[in-house]
């Protein structure tokens, strides 16, 4: 079981991920924040398929292009029950369901606290997660319908992950959220990783 990975940049700060089951050829996105960087993305990889949309939660920078490439390639969308909000679904996940991609697996986890219905997809032996608007580097996601507790519980879930996964965020936030924890908390630590991302960056 091998699974290649690509992220792109598109909109103002949002990534997109295509996933290829290297044993079947099959390839789906992690949501669809821009349908043209996709397929864009698909034909320049030279991959020329896209068999899955995987939705992690409704709002429209993750699910505004899930028409126009189901028209484009013909592909099956999943996800939570929210996305028909704003966009097609052809099946609804819950938490603890799995979906198959080629001969690679994803556990459906519950992320809910961005939106009351947010999941993520999680392979524990390839250690990689695909969070949505979770967790990001230095924060997590804001309470849009979701409580407190809600998000508490579900990076409390994420904890439970092998502690080398790989977490694929769908916002790039890293520097507005170091610019807030310093804001209002000082370590050396937080020095020291504040340094780290700002060489990083430019």
């Amino acid at each position: 079981m091998a699974l290649d990975i690509r992220v792109f940049p598109c909109l103002q700060d949002n990534y997109a991920f295509l996933v290829r089951d290297q044993a079947t050829g099959q390839v789906a996105t992690i949501d669809t924040p821009d349908a043209d960087v996709i397929a864009s993305a698909i034909s320049g990889l030279g991959w020329g398929r896209l068999d899955y949309i995987f939705n992690t939660h409704w709002h429209p920078d993750h699910t505004n292009g899930n028409q126009a490439l189901k028209d484009r390639f013909g592909c099956e969308i999943f996800g939570p029950q929210e996305v028909t909000r704003n966009a097609p679904l052809d099946q609804v996940l819950h938490p603890g369901d799995e979906v198959v991609l080629g001969e690679t697996r994803f556990e459906i986890m519950d992320l809910r606290g961005h939106t009351a219905g947010q999941i993520g997809y999680i392979n524990r032996d390839l250690k990689v997660a695909f969070v949505g608007d979770c967790l990001f580097v230095l924060g997590c996601g804001r309470l849009r319908e979701g409580t407190p507790t809600d998000m508490w519980m579900s990076l409390t879930r994420l904890m439970t992950l092998p502690a080398d996964t790989l977490i694929y965020s769908a916002h790039e936030y890293a520097l507005d959220n170091l610019r807030f924890a310093e804001s209002v908390d000082i370590h050396d630590d937080l020095i020291v990783h504040a340094q780290h991302l700002r060489t990083l960056r430019t």
